[in-house]
């Protein structure tokens, strides 16, 4: 991902409300690449509720600097997850910008919890 201008604070670093919208962006890719696209998931009627997240910032990003975000599962039980998300310099994992922890909770077709079902966490397993 590349800090885009709009993007910026008056400061003219990336806010920090967006790195919200690059994790979420990440973690869906995550889920892809293990073979549970979003679709597959709203096919069911079932969603992902994020329910908590703790963001420890790093480093200043500026207008044009690209980013990686690496996602691994910290925890898994039976409805919920958490996932450590780690935004680095392009090509340096050593240079950090930001990290969270975001935990999730797997929703139901009646809007409440359900285990998460199996291939979902063989995905996560998987990829994350």
């Amino acid at each position: 991902m590349e800090a885009r201008s709009y993007e910026l604070d008056s400061f003219g670093h990336l806010n920090h409300a967006v790195f919200l919208n690059y994790f979420e962006h990440a973690r869906f890719q995550t889920l892809a690449a293990g073979g549970f696209p979003p679709d597959a998931i709203t096919a069911r009627d079932e969603g992902v509720h994020v329910v908590r997240v703790e963001v420890d910032y790093r480093r200043e990003v500026r207008l044009g600097d690209a980013l990686e975000i690496a996602t691994s599962l910290a925890a898994i039980r039976t409805s919920s997850l958490t996932l450590r998300q780690v935004a680095y310099r392009a090509g340096d994992p050593e240079h950090v910008h930001a990290e969270a922890l975001v935990v999730a909770v797997w929703i139901g077709p009646d809007g409440r919890p359900m285990r998460i079902p199996a291939d979902a966490r063989r995905a996560l397993e998987d990829h994350a």
